[in-house]
């Protein structure tokens, strides 16, 4: 099993002798691990932080000097040489990452997701009472292609019918008609702005979500939900007549209601807030991401006047330029630039460039119907697959060390991310081993955690000591899998070069011998 460890002091235990325990003078220490210390290529934080504790014993501290040397790759032990991982651009349709079409059979472009708008009319159809086929088939649909679905709800859209629930109208709830013009690059269009304050509508929005919540929080289908529901798309702005826009306290009761509600699924908002926001509710420190609606348009920090709503600018306001450590960055690329992005001469506005936008959003996914619909081909086609495999997560493992002995399997892993932001869901970790006739012999699911592997951040270590007894004598290939808890979804898979070598899924660490 995988323990914690304390911190400890990796002077303390590289100046004793591997054999009796006793420290070594300064002049002899050893040699590998304490100069590499020194000059910085390893991180005296991370070594301290994922080495095994010291003991005087020799026998403890022999097991102590074994593992960091097979771990690190710096001291040689017959027979235990640690196996050097090639890497390669992991694909670009790995799980929960990438740009996303709308909810449709879409095989024009690889990908993961699908999202789609759904009206709070079409699933609830009074206080308590809610019709959740609508939902239900979106779910289904997505899920039958191996996708997961990223949605959100919504009451306003110009153009449509509204999206309150027609026992709210029936009631008398106020309803605002007007024709709105902050529509580009469509046209202006009719829409239906309801009041927001309205106790009954209130009452409505958080019966919802607490409803939503209890069936689908944790629902393998389900990549991220939008928090939606206020204002026009469900995008929380009314503009250009923001009077009109939910006040302050309607926002943390739907806020509250969702935290409450989702404990598993992730939650994105539109805008970061911090809490001196003028017009928006603190949302800095809740367990909720963001959506960039304008991205590669209206993204990256400008400094002028009237660009203040720009999502970086908000993301520096508000003090939230460090959670995409924690909670997702998704959103969509403006519609004005879809059919142009990936062009030898990019459309965006100077200073929106994609790859900029990526690398100070750390976004994850992004929906952009400007590559699907087979709208997208030649150098543009390439372009557009090496940006999505710049965003999001990329795990690799480029060292593993397998050493059996006493029917005990210990296998070390070196794990980094070399994408912009974590994984955000801690999906099981399973290791395998395959016979010399492709049969899958036994499995061992692991502790190993996938959240806390964060970019440019120092490597983290796997250790787990698998049973061997059961296993046939014979050859056999360590393989490592993140299964997707969506049964016919796609594997989580490693930017490695023996990712599905030996087993589809499955990532090839090495090979051991069963006596």
């Amino acid at each position: 099993m995988n323990t914690s460890r304390p911190a400890w002091d990796p002077n303390d235990w590289v100046k004793r002798c591997a054999c009796c325990g006793r420290r070594i003078p300064e002049d002899r220490e050893v040699i590998g691990i304490s100069a590499r210390l020194r000059r910085g290529t390893i991180r005296r934080e991370w070594f301290a932080a994922n080495a095994p504790q010291p003991r005087v014993k020799t026998r403890t501290t022999l097991a102590a000097l074994f593992l960091a040397s097979v771990t690190l790759g710096i001291l040689g032990n017959p027979g235990t040489s640690p196996v050097q991982l090639a890497y390669t651009p992991a694909p670009p349709d790995n799980p929960l990452k990438g740009f996303v079409p709308y909810l449709r059979d879409e095989p024009t472009f690889p990908h993961s997701l699908e999202w789609d708008y759904t009206k709070l009319s079409d699933l609830m159809i009074g206080p308590t009472n809610f019709n959740w086929a609508p939902l239900e088939a979106k779910l289904e649909a997505a899920a039958s292609r191996g996708h997961q679905l990223y949605t959100r709800f919504y009451l306003e859209w110009p153009g449509r019918s509204t999206g309150v629930p027609r026992y709210l109208i029936d009631s008398g709830l106020l309803m605002r008609r007007w024709t709105n013009t902050n529509t580009q690059p469509f046209p202006p269009a009719v829409d239906h702005t309801p009041d927001y304050e309205d106790p009954r509508l209130r009452a409505a929005l958080t019966n919802f979500i607490h409803a939503l919540g209890r069936r689908y929080d944790g629902d393998p289908r389900l990549g991220f939900v939008g928090l939606g529901l206020l204002g026009t798309w469900g995008e929380w702005h009314s503009h250009p007549h923001d009077q009109w826009f939910a006040s302050k306290t309607v926002q943390r009761e739907v806020m509250d209601a969702y935290e409450t509600a989702f404990r598993q699924t992730r939650l994105v908002a539109r805008y970061p807030a911090g809490p001196d926001d003028p017009r928006y509710a603190d949302n800095v420190r809740r367990a909720i991401g963001y959506h960039d609606d304008s991205f590669a348009w209206a993204t990256v920090h400008t400094g002028r006047k009237g660009e203040e709503w720009f999502f970086e600018t908000r993301l520096r306001s508000s003090g939230a330029l460090a959670k995409w450590r924690t909670q997702p960055i998704g959103g969509e690329v403006r519609p004005e630039v879809w059919e142009c992005l990936f062009d030898e001469a990019s459309c965006v506005p100077k200073g929106q460039e994609f790859d900029r936008c990526v690398t100070v959003t750390h976004a994850s996914w992004l929906c952009n119907e400007g590559v699907f619909r087979g709208k997208i081909d030649g150098a543009a086609r390439d372009r557009a697959i090496r940006a999505v495999q710049r965003m999001g997560y990329e795990l690799h493992v480029p060292q593993a060390n397998l050493t059996l002995a006493n029917d005990r399997l210990t296998v070390s892993l070196i794990v980094t991310n070399t994408g912009v932001a974590p994984f955000y869901y801690d999906w099981p970790v399973e290791l395998g081993a395959q016979d010399s006739e492709g049969r899958l012999a036994a499995t061992w699911q692991t502790d190993w955690k996938l959240t806390g592997i964060l970019p440019a951040a120092p490597a983290t270590l796997w250790r787990f000591d698998a049973g061997t007894r059961a296993l046939p004598p014979g050859a056999y290939h360590l393989l490592l899998r993140i299964p997707n808890p969506l049964l016919n979804g796609a594997a989580l898979r490693f930017a490695n070069q023996s990712q599905d070598q030996h087993r589809e899924g499955w990532l090839t660490l090495g090979g051991f011998q069963q006596p």
